[in-house]
């Protein structure tokens, strides 16, 4: 597997800017979300249990998750929330390891939302944050996504707080400042990882 640098922040925080420029530097880019995705497919096991437990109106008319629909239940019920973290979180835990073995760049990036909320803190080398004011974040979620303040803010809340998630922090990227200060810091952290990926070797 080989050195592996685990990247997170809150929601709007602009983890996806920053993976993607790792991404143009040619560097694996295993994505938490798309391993969450992979593990509710339509007509496997996580999703039959899932329609089971909250209803069959959780599916889409193509017989997808209606992630949606989901995300308002869970957000709004801590219950069920973790109902479905139990369900789903060992799940995406084995898809996420068998993606980083696959990863052939001189080392891979882990980007989850929930990286320092699970064991898969444990996969990574180093911890690196994203991190803006709450306020962008906000802003910037409410015109990305279309949903509303108070939606956001739920997302928000169910989140690790954002002191704790910089206590944890091996490194911090400040992205509140321009695309090009972003890809000025990305460069620089590309040259320190291939270093400590040949030093691990």
């Amino acid at each position: 597997m080989g050195f592996v640098a685990g990247i997170t922040g809150g929601i709007g925080s602009g983890k996806s800017a920053v993976t993607r420029r790792f991404e143009q530097l040619g560097v694996t880019v295993v994505d938490a979300d798309l391993a969450s995705r992979v593990v509710v497919q339509a007509g496997g096991p996580a999703l039959t249990a899932i329609a089971e437990h909250f209803g069959r109106h959780i599916l889409l008319p193509d017989g997808n998750l209606d992630r949606a629909a989901l995300r308002q239940i869970v957000f709004a019920d801590e219950a069920q929330r973790l109902w479905l973290e139990q369900l789903t979180h060992p799940l995406i835990g084995a898809e996420i390891r068998s993606q980083l073995a696959d990863a052939n760049s001189p080392y891979c990036i882990l980007s989850s939302p929930l990286l320092l909320e699970t064991s898969q803190k444990q996969l990574v080398d180093c911890v690196v944050v994203v991190d803006v004011p709450e306020a962008l974040q906000l802003q910037r979620t409410v015109a990305r996504d279309n949903n509303s303040e108070a939606q956001v803010r739920q997302i928000m809340a169910a989140q690790l707080a954002r002191d704790k998630r910089l206590e944890q922090a091996d490194i911090v990227i400040d992205n509140s400042k321009s695309l090009a200060a972003l890809d000025d810091v990305v460069a620089e952290l590309h040259k320190e990882f291939l270093q400590r990926a040949e030093a691990q070797r």
